[in-house]
């Protein structure tokens, strides 16, 4: 689930690798202490006998099966999805058995813009929008901590990037 170093270029620095902001994953959390909580209140409350013996399985596998789907789930999507800049383009890393991936370097970005709601602003989140130039369709990075200061920081590269190929032009 970590990020593979060798897809970047011999030259080319990671300068910030994200996931989600934490509270993607906050509610699934919640979930999963209160499927636990739930299933030992029920090994507790439970009949002894054959019949309760029978609803314990019945409840202990309710709650892997919710466990599994509601709490294991969106934290191993959290985990697997990789925001990442570099000094040459952004790069989106997303899925653990179907993966998929878009680079966009960093000259064919034309805007990048962010969106806050009220809750994004009190946690300290928020989307990106990433418009590229030429075929491929924009990207939207959905949760990205501090997103203001993300876009600030791509914006920068952006500048220096083309700085630079200016200044490859004119030597």
């Amino acid at each position: 689930m970590s990020f593979p170093e060798n897809v970047l270029a011999q030259d080319e620095k990671v300068v910030r690798h994200l996931h989600p902001h934490w509270f993607t994953v906050l509610l699934p959390t919640v979930v999963g202490v209160v499927v636990v909580a739930a299933a030992v209140v029920a090994l507790l409350v439970l009949p002894d006998g054959s019949v309760g013996t029978v609803l314990l399985w019945v409840v202990l596998g309710a709650a892997v099966l919710v466990l599994l789907l509601f709490v294991l789930a969106p934290y191993v999507r959290w985990r697997s999805t990789h925001y990442v800049i570099t000094t040459h383009r952004v790069m989106v890393r997303r899925g653990v058995l179907t993966k998929s991936g878009k680079d966009i370097t960093l000259a064919k970005i034309t805007d990048v813009s962010f969106r806050q709601t009220l809750l994004d602003r009190m946690i300290g989140a928020g989307s990106l929008h990433i418009e590229s130039a030429g075929d491929s369709p924009d990207e939207d990075l959905v949760n990205v901590p501090d997103s203001d200061d993300v876009q600030q920081l791509i914006n920068r590269l952006v500048d220096e990037d083309s700085r630079g190929r200016r200044g490859e032009a004119l030597s």
